[in-house]
């Protein structure tokens, strides 16, 4: 784990540096930062996410790279889903709604039409990878 929090420790790093922009293997995804309140713990975590846009809300994949398990900011986001979104040089509070059924397909399928690892990743774990949808609320 050590290895992937250093790894995600550069990328948020890089971002703040370069008002969002990031170099590498994320140069030309669309990536955003998201800080939680841990489940757990109440300290606040910051993770790189790719994400993409669907009307005015921004959509996030809870893919874990295809691990049989959601992530941590997955975890936290159900406990407590009032979110710190930093997109670019701006930073605002969101809401966090998971979504089921049809428009979970829809929004998991959009993504990884523009993002072909998602695709990847589904085919990696048996379980239904969750989607989050953003709206902005400040």
């Amino acid at each position: 784990m050590t290895q992937l929090n250093d790894f995600n420790q550069r990328v948020i790093d890089e971002f703040c540096r370069n008002g969002g922009k990031v170099g590498g293997q994320f140069a030309n995804a669309p990536l955003l930062l998201l800080t939680t309140t841990g489940a757990k713990t109440g300290r606040s975590l910051t993770k790189p996410l790719a994400y993409t846009i669907d009307g005015d809300k921004i959509v996030i994949i809870a893919s874990y790279a295809g691990a049989p398990k959601n992530p941590a900011w997955f975890n936290n986001i159900v406990a407590n889903p009032v979110v710190t979104v930093e997109l670019g040089v701006e930073r605002f509070q969101a809401h966090a709604r998971v979504v089921t059924g049809a428009e979970r397909q829809r929004l998991y399928d959009n993504q990884a039409s523009q993002m072909a690892i998602f695709a990847d990743y589904q085919k990696k774990t048996t379980r239904e990878i969750p989607v989050v949808v953003l709206e902005r609320i400040s």
